[in-house]
């Protein structure tokens, strides 16, 4: 059975990300038979297509140290070639509106625009690049900004993104704060290809140091960004009415004012699940991003708080990596009274990590009693065995524990 186009498009980005251009190139062939012979894509692919086989031969024959560089350039002009034929693909069959213009004086116009137009014009960019430094146009602003984000999710576009990026520095401080939010969530969104961009790298660099806070407003907008988040599990039926509850109060406003609701509810609405769903799964890989690394990693302040962050959110991943932040905030948990038996379990395995089993198995046993059976308490206890061995535990230890907590 063939693949989708969404099949296509992710299959693609996958290979990209691995450097397997000719696993690529195959379905992007595919493309190109199905715009036919006059389109303007066959000279960048059969560049794309030369450069790599050039490259192969080299590899195969001599030992040059730039051949990873190279292959990272032609990666990059892949991903380039990739955007272009997928916007010309979704257009070809009638997937996305083939737009012209849009009348800046109607909110609904520049909202349908902006979150459809798969190709949009230099003059499109320029236009949000100049409203973006006019304050009496912030809700248009805003309404542009986040219908942009919306289609970039679909269809990406390097243009589009650095135009959102130089956003981030915008006179209104809620247009900036906004942008932020929206550069945030498509770093993380493409966050496989961003090694092969370094023209989105040095712009966000750029934005950051022009804010001269050395990024801890960029930072305290990314906590924002990540507790916004419901933790997992306590909002199974979340729905789109509560991603609009968090619009900016500007916004929401202007919405209301225009009657433009409904329009923006189904921009909020993009993915198969709830936008909530889609934002966990982004907050879920944001500690092995590329956004992460660059904002977070080495300041250990930083990296403490988001752990208490996501340990507020229910999420443990970063326990593992930051075991002491972790043992702190259960400490915190335990004396004011929680009785959690995940609690328990965790901060006992914080203390095992550093070493300290008797207190460890002390915690695991009043985690056992409350619990009520053993099978309730190992199915918190052993999905961790991985990551406790992972980090230095002996698998002799794990097994002696368990065995010594068969019985309450």
């Amino acid at each position: 059975m063939a693949q989708s186009l969404d099949d296509q498009i992710n299959t693609i980005e996958r290979a990209l990300g691995e450097s397997m251009i000719e696993h690529a190139m195959v379905i992007v062939r595919s493309w190109l038979n199905e715009l036919g012979e006059n389109n303007p894509y066959e000279e960048a692919f059969n560049s794309i297509e030369n450069q790599y086989n050039s490259l192969f031969s080299k590899w195969l024959n001599t030992d040059d140290p730039q051949a990873a560089e190279e292959l990272t350039m032609i990666t990059g002009d892949a991903y380039q070639l990739v955007d272009a034929v997928y916007a010309a693909v979704r257009l070809h069959r009638g997937l996305s509106p083939d737009m012209h213009s849009f009348n800046a004086d109607s909110p609904q116009s520049v909202m349908n625009y902006f979150a459809n137009n798969v190709q949009l014009r230099p003059e499109d960019l320029e236009w949000l690049h100049d409203i973006m430094a006019d304050e009496s146009k912030v809700s248009t602003t805003l309404l542009a900004a986040n219908a942009l984000t919306r289609n970039l999710r679909s269809c990406f576009n390097t243009d589009a993104m650095l135009a959102l990026i130089d956003g981030m520095n915008a006179e209104s401080e809620m247009v900036a704060d906004q942008c932020m939010a929206n550069v945030f969530t498509l770093l993380i969104h493409y966050d496989v290809r961003i090694d092969f961009f370094p023209q989105i790298q040095n712009a966000f660099a750029n934005a950051i140091a022009e804010m001269g806070d050395g990024g801890d407003h960029a930072f305290e907008v990314l906590c924002a960004l990540t507790r916004s988040v419901p933790a997992p599990g306590k909002k199974e039926n979340a729905s789109v009415d509560e991603a609009m509850n968090q619009l900016p109060e500007a916004l929401s406003e202007f919405l209301e004012k225009m009657g433009l609701k409904e329009e923006m509810r189904s921009i909020m609405a993009w993915v198969p699940k709830s936008e909530q769903d889609y934002m966990s799964g982004l907050i879920r890989i944001l500690p092995q991003t590329w956004l992460y690394e660059v904002l977070v990693t080495g300041d250990t302040g930083r990296e403490d708080t988001m752990t208490r962050i996501y340990l507020q959110m229910g999420n443990r991943d970063l326990m593992w990596s930051h075991p002491d932040a972790a043992e702190l905030f259960f400490v915190d948990r335990l004396r004011q009274g929680s009785n959690d038996p995940k609690d328990l379990i965790s901060y006992g395995h914080c203390l095992l990590l550093r070493g300290d089993r008797m207190m460890a198995f002390e915690n695991y046993r009043m985690a056992r009693q409350l619990c009520g059976s053993v099978k309730n308490f190992f199915n918190i206890f052993r999905p961790d065995r991985h990551q406790l061995m992972e980090n230095g535990v002996p698998v002799e230890y794990i097994y002696l524990i368990e065995d010594q907590l068969i019985k309450p």
